[in-house]
C-alpha cells in the first residue's frame, strides 16, 4: 500500500513540475518577446498567472507533507503529548469544518464562472478556479486522515531542532 501511495505522490509531484515548467516557459517567452523582439505577447502573462495559481493549489492539496507547511507551533511543541493531541484534534476539526461549510458556496461560485472567460486566452474562468475545489477536498481528506491518526495515537511526535551554534 505504501509503494502505491508513493507512486501517486510522485505523479502529483510530476504534475507540479509540469505546471512550474509551463509557467517558466511562458515567463521566458514573455520577456524574450517584450525585450528582444519588441513585440509583447499578452497571453503569456495570463498563462503565467494561471499556472502559478494552479501550482499553489495543486501543491498545497497534493504535494506538501504536513511538515513542509509553515507552522506556528512554539506552544504546541512545548506541551505534554496529551495536550498536543487535543490541540491537533481541535485544529484539524476547525479546518475540516471550515472547508466543509465553505464547499457549497465555492462550488456555486466556480459553477457561476462558467459564463465568464479570461481576458486573453478566453478560457472559461471555471477551469481556472476549479482547482480550488480540488484543494478544498484534498485539505479535508488530509486533515481527516490526520484526525484519525490523532485519535489512534499514531501521530508522529515533532522533532525539535536545536538552534545553530554561533
Amino acid at each position: 500500500m505504501r509503494t502505491r501511495l508513493d507512486w501517486w505522490q510522485a505523479r502529483a509531484d510530476d504534475v507540479a513540475v509540469g505546471l512550474l515548467t509551463a509557467m517558466f516557459v511562458a515567463f521566458v517567452l514573455q520577456i524574450t518577446a517584450r525585450y528582444v523582439i519588441n513585440y509583447p505577447l499578452p497571453w503569456t502573462l495570463e498563462l503565467s498567472l494561471t499556472m502559478w495559481l494552479w501550482t499553489v493549489f495543486w501543491g498545497s492539496a497534493l504535494c506538501l507533507r504536513n511538515k513542509d507547511h509553515i507552522a506556528f507551533d512554539m506552544i504546541y511543541n512545548h506541551v505534554r503529548p496529551g495536550l498536543r493531541r487535543v490541540f491537533g484534534a481541535i485544529s484539524a476539526l476547525a479546518i475540516i469544518i471550515a472547508m466543509l461549510v465553505s464547499l457549497p458556496a465555492t462550488w456555486d461560485w466556480v459553477s457561476f464562472l462558467t459564463i465568464k472567460k479570461s481576458a486573453t486566452l478566453r478560457i472559461p474562468l471555471a477551469y481556472v478556479f476549479s482547482l480550488f475545489l480540488l484543494f478544498m477536498v484534498g485539505t479535508i481528506v488530509i486533515y481527516a486522515l490526520r484526525l484519525r491518526k490523532i485519535f489512534r495515537n499514531e501521530l508522529e511526535e515533532p522533532q525539535l531542532e536545536a538552534a545553530p551554534e554561533k
